[in-house]
């Protein structure tokens, strides 16, 4: 499985955006998937997971209530709609997938997507 992810960019403090992971390959819609992200002098953090039908989804408490992840498995694509940005939520966004069930540590995902910037000024 292939993953790209795109819809970054630059925004003030209460904005919203929507990250969107397109997949290419065999086996999407059979896989836990998750987006993680990095900001500057951190760690890779967990930020949302899904199980493969999209019925259970996962949330790191820092983006609970303001963040949800999606998924349509027609589409091979999976989606974070971001609310209520805040100047911490600057980082580089990943999503990864995996073919053996959700989990939010990044080693047990397979295959990772290039990143895709967000950024938010106050």
């Amino acid at each position: 499985v292939q993953l790209q992810a795109y819809g970054g960019g630059l925004l003030q403090a209460g904005d919203s955006l929507r990250l969107s992971c397109a997949a290419s390959g065999r086996g999407f819609s059979s896989y836990a998937l998750g987006w993680f992200r990095q900001a500057p002098g951190k760690e890779r953090e967990f930020v949302a997971g899904i199980n493969w039908s999209g019925g259970s989804t996962y949330y790191a408490d820092s983006v609970k209530g303001r963040f949800t992840i999606s998924r349509d498995n027609a589409k091979n694509t999976m989606y974070l709609q971001m609310n209520s940005l805040k100047p911490e939520d600057t980082a580089v966004y990943y999503c990864a997938a995996d073919p053996t069930g959700w989990a939010s540590s990044e080693y047990k995902y397979q295959y990772w997507g290039q990143g895709t910037q967000v950024t938010v000024s106050s």
